[in-house]
């Protein structure tokens, strides 16, 4: 049996757990944060957050060795 590819974006986007959850950075923290965002929503954008569990399947069929 072929060894199964990694879809890369994926492999960009998402990160494993040691106790299985798959982990992602927040969108938005890239530019326009000198006048455009409050503080409050650029700190909340510092943490990662972990998927939600009905969509965490997809992410880990993307990375099947992960």
């Amino acid at each position: 049996m072929p060894k199964m590819k990694t879809k890369s974006a994926a492999a960009k986007r998402f990160k494993v757990t040691a106790n299985g959850k798959v982990k992602f950075k927040k969108a938005g923290k890239r530019h326009n944060l000198g006048h455009r965002k409050n503080a409050g929503s650029k700190l909340a954008k510092r943490k990662g957050a972990i998927v939600h569990p009905s969509s965490a399947g997809l992410a880990k069929e993307c990375l099947p060795y992960s």
